[in-house]
């Protein structure tokens, strides 16, 4: 598997206020089966880390903004909280945060500044200095995809290392996928999606393939986020990025979610809600 990861959390997150006033959307809790088997929360990037690493990453570059301090105290172990913990009796509770300190000590975890909001592109482009190797993965902070059966990220290494592809992106077919970078491709997924163009919430989407933030791309990426200029809102969006990749004569690929993944996305009230209740259905399902 790959063992680069960038994680950008420097979102504001405005569409959860006033919630995100002070926590990181990140932070935000959903529900994970603990070691016990019974349902416990966790915060979205604790379990999107725990996820990767559990993959066969070992080295985290995450991007966080002014305000992401939260995430930066949760990832660092707090021994003294642990014999607390153990101390009243709570040795589940002790025992999750164990195992989630000893995953962190046996990782590299890179911390990357972005001061201003601008854009998702921007976010990636400060970890550059921290992925020294291609291929890397790229995984919003606020999405992470369950699967029931073979690893995203298994599925998208594959395609990506089989077709020689510069970038591998994920894909799920969305009702109405005006909201989401959007993507037009040719081929089929027995012989392997070629993305021939991607658009940033377009009003008039020529696809209904929604481009999901879990990505694996090379080192040519950042040559094309340089390349970019900011949009209308001074945010360099990654979508721009991988569509200049298309241009120069990039192998950009896709691979579809299945109908039994699992998407959690905390962007939104309405999103957070299905997040909450999808992971508990799948934390307590046997």
């Amino acid at each position: 598997m790959i063992e680069r990861v960038v994680i950008p959390a420097a979102g504001l997150g405005t569409r959860l206020l006033s919630a995100t006033k002070e926590q990181p959307k990140e932070m935000l809790p959903v529900f994970a089966r603990g070691k016990d088997g019974t349902p416990c929360l966790k915060p979205l990037v604790q379990l999107i880390f725990e996820d990767l690493f559990d993959t066969g990453a070992r080295t985290f570059c995450l991007v966080v903004g002014r305000g992401k301090r939260a995430i930066e105290d949760h990832f660092t172990p707090h021994r003294d909280f642990l014999q607390y913990l153990n101390g009243r009796g709570k040795n589940s509770q002790a025992i999750e945060l164990e195992t989630f300190y000893r995953r962190i000590e046996a990782s590299t975890i890179l911390w990357m500044n972005q001061p201003e909001p601008r854009g998702f592109g921007d976010a990636v482009l400060r970890a550059q200095l921290a992925v020294t190797r291609e291929p890397f993965v790229v995984q919003a902070g606020d999405t992470m995809i369950i699967s029931r059966t073979t690893h995203i990220l298994e599925r998208l290494v594959a395609e990506h290392r089989r077709s020689h592809a510069d970038a591998t992106l994920t894909l799920q077919e969305i009702h109405d996928p005006r909201g989401y970078g959007v993507a037009e491709v040719t081929g089929t997924e027995t012989g392997g999606l070629r993305v021939k163009r991607v658009m940033e919430k377009p009003a008039k989407p020529r696809s209904n393939l929604a481009i999901m933030p879990v990505y694996v791309f090379n080192l040519t990426l950042f040559d094309s986020l340089r390349d970019i200029s900011p949009d209308k809102g001074g945010e360099l969006q990654l979508t721009d990025a991988i569509q200049k990749l298309i241009e120069i004569g990039g192998v950009v690929k896709g691979i579809k979610l299945r109908k039994d993944d699992i998407r959690l996305d905390i962007g939104t009230p309405e999103t957070y809600w299905e997040a909450l209740s999808l992971s508990y259905k799948h934390a307590t399902s046997m």
